[in-house]
């Protein structure tokens, strides 16, 4: 039997300066799911992840959430005044009523405990998301909500990153809702896709979603080749590390 949601929008309708940004759209999370929104630029995935934290209301529908629910959001953008130094460990006391151990449990759960006191300025672009995770984590969230978690990583980070939600996902036994453009990532990574257009044009596991009409549209054929390209890549990769070769 299917757990209860934890969070579950149904019919929402949302218009900005005039424009229809989002139309009948439906959304499920359920515990230990890991949902991924995909989709091209202006295709309402940030207003939907909006819509869900309860930052934005829907013009229309019904948005509801589990009682007691704990979200922790990492946003897609948190520029910083270069101007002003701060270190790892200052920007996270500046989350709330949290302790140094806290600090030091969520920074060793991100493979960052030794950034503890450096500058944010000094940061690469994947020690950074690392520490935006370590931040949203905080919270000991039953649903962690990200938007554009690689951006700006490289690839080998992006990948990283994309094995530290699902480790993250069993370790604190919670839900992952987050926006990706990177479909190979996003193939290899999450339970359900969720492909948006203003309107939820497909739904389902990702190789249901890849044969979709409509995500052929989207993406086109070519992506879809290299899909199936990257898919047999990892499977050969993961065959090989059961082997003992290391990856």
């Amino acid at each position: 039997m299917n757990s209860p949601p934890l969070v579950s929008a149904r019919n929402i309708d949302l218009s900005l300066n005039g424009k229809p940004v989002l139309q009948q759209v439906d959304l499920t999370i359920r515990p230990r799911e890991i949902v991924t929104l995909i989709g091209p630029n202006g295709a309402g995935k940030t207003t939907l992840l909006r819509v869900v934290l309860g930052l934005q209301r829907p013009d229309r529908g019904e948005v509801d959430r589990a009682a007691g629910l704990r979200i922790g959001y990492m946003p897609q953008r948190m520029p910083l005044d270069l101007a002003f130094p701060i270190s790892v460990k200052r920007f996270l006391l500046l989350a709330g009523a949290v302790s140094l151990d806290d600090l030091e449990q969520v920074l060793e759960e991100v493979g960052a405990a030794a950034l503890l006191e450096s500058p944010l300025q000094a940061l690469s672009g994947g020690e950074f998301q690392r520490i935006l995770l370590a931040r949203a984590l905080l919270r000991n969230p039953n649903l962690l909500v990200l938007d554009e978690p690689v951006q700006g990583v490289d690839v080998h980070g992006q990948v990283e990153i994309f094995r530290l939600l699902a480790r993250i996902r069993d370790l604190h036994d919670s839900a992952i809702l987050l926006v990706s453009h990177d479909l190979h990532l996003v193939m290899a990574s999450t339970d359900r896709v969720i492909c948006l257009n203003r309107h939820i044009c497909c739904t389902g596991n990702p190789e249901s979603v890849t044969r979709n009409p409509e995500f052929l549209q989207l993406f086109g054929a070519a992506a879809v080749q290299s899909l199936a390209i990257y898919s047999h890549d990892q499977a050969h990769r993961h065959e090989q590390c059961q082997h003992g070769d290391r990856i």
